[in-house]
């Protein structure tokens, strides 16, 4: 079976800025704490699973990283807006898990648990500031970091990435999904596009 989706996302976690899970460095957020907590909320404007469209959809990708992202045992979850069909959130389903190949494929060596899939409202924010939100879940602000000449900082070509150039901020808000609890505090964005005709290594992911 072939897939791919492209579109936007914006991502908040508990790690003090900047998070060094790109780098697969040791989480640490504000307090002292060495895991991560966060979420990635995803637009899909164009993207299919074989014969299933899964142009317009919004889903929530929930993760727990008790250490650096390649020593594993990550708990990952899913929460697919409810106005999606019952095909369409199966599909995001097989993808996001891990069985329909693809980066996600790649990824899904590092799961140690998958909390399952989940239904409720998910909207992604259009612009710098508007963050995403899951309804009775998360709500989270995004804002940009920005450098001395007033553009967006960005992070290109890091190990673990959903995509090749992101750029980076904070987020404000609280998450509580799936039993994973956290404050946010870092952020980022960019277009994305995953496939399952990707080459293997050319994207490792990050959630």
């Amino acid at each position: 079976m072939t897939w791919t989706i492209s579109g936007r996302y914006v991502a908040g976690c508990s790690c003090a800025v900047l998070c060094s899970c790109p780098y697969d460095g040791q989480p640490r957020d504000a307090k002292g704490g060495t895991e991560c907590l966060g979420t990635a909320v995803f637009h899909v404007a164009e993207g299919n699973l074989d014969e299933v469209d899964l142009s317009g959809v919004d889903f929530a990708f929930y993760n727990h990283f008790p250490s650096n992202l390649t020593s594993g045992n990550w708990k990952v979850g899913l929460v697919v807006d409810s106005a999606a069909s019952d095909a369409q959130a199966g599909a995001l389903e097989s993808i996001l898990s891990g069985r329909e190949g693809g980066p996600f494929g790649q990824l899904s060596q590092f799961y140690g648990e998958y909390l399952g899939m989940e239904r409720a409202k998910v909207s992604l924010g259009s612009g710098d500031g508007d963050g995403c939100t899951v309804e009775g879940r998360t709500e989270l602000s995004y804002e940009p970091l920005t450098g001395p000449d007033g553009s967006a900082t960005k992070i290109k070509n890091a190990m673990f990435g959903f995509a090749p150039e992101f750029e980076v901020g904070t987020t404000s808000g609280r998450s509580d999904a799936f039993g994973l609890s956290y404050e946010a505090s870092y952020g980022e964005t960019a277009d994305y596009v995953f496939s399952s005709e990707e080459l293997e290594g050319a994207t490792q992911g990050r959630a």
